[in-house]
């Protein structure tokens, strides 16, 4: 055990020189960005420090890990249903982030799949919501409750799908989110929720559940509203 960490010494003060910095922090960012977000900041953390916080030695144990004959799933990101380019919301309030994305492998999705928040701007306490397993080739709406935040600027998330057993795959989703006072987009999808009540159709395919959310959920809004 001596002899592995002195063998070790030399490999983790040269990538801490090349980092300049020895902050657990940073070591886990860079694992997380050189992993390509596979993992979120506690995962990285444990291979970090089962090697030491030695930066390459972190990525091969865990690539050393990842038995190479576990079938990963494939997903593919299509597009934005809501907060699309050039969209924005006001601060503080409500919304609901809807993506659509494809199974676009060969074989259907492992039961108990969801998609993670990865990195970047949570937009609330939401970290996780369950996503049905797709058959091969099928495409899903999906949705999380977010509210944007309190000072006016632009934002930007990162979320991924991940298996039950803690696998990562497919595409890195994001949020990109212009926060400005005026912002019409809550507007847009509390006028979605309000006619969701009265049992006629939704402005925006993919938000008839999204809308029974914001509900309960767009306070903000639904004051400013009342009459």
């Amino acid at each position: 055990m001596e002899g592995m960490d002195v063998d070790l010494d030399p490999e983790l003060m040269q990538k801490f020189s090349c980092l300049g910095t020895t902050d657990e922090d940073v070591l886990i960012s860079e694992f997380q960005r050189l992993l390509g977000f596979q993992l979120n900041p506690a995962g990285c953390a444990f291979f970090l420090d089962m090697t030491d916080w030695n930066l390459q030695a972190a990525v091969g144990a865990y690539y050393d890990f990842e038995s190479p004959n576990i079938s990963v799933p494939s997903m593919s990101f299509v597009e934005d249903v809501t907060i699309g380019e050039g969209e924005s919301i006001p601060p503080d309030t409500q919304f609901i982030k809807t993506w659509r994305i494809q199974n676009s492998g060969a074989e259907a999705w492992p039961p108990g799949v969801c998609l993670k928040y990865v990195g970047g701007d949570q937009f609330g306490h939401v970290n996780m919501v369950m996503v049905r397993s797709l058959e091969p080739q099928e495409i899903a709406d999906v949705s999380v409750q977010m509210c944007s935040p309190s000072r006016a600027g632009m934002y930007q998330g990162q979320w991924r799908m991940c298996t039950a057993t803690r696998l990562y795959y497919g595409d890195v989703i994001w949020v990109i989110l212009s926060v400005e006072v005026g912002g019409l987009l809550g507007v847009t999808q509390q006028l979605s929720s309000f006619e969701t009540e009265s049992n006629t159709q939704p402005h925006r395919k993919g938000l008839e559940s999204p809308g029974a959310l914001l509900h309960g959920a767009g306070t903000q809004l639904c004051e400013s509203q009342s009459v």
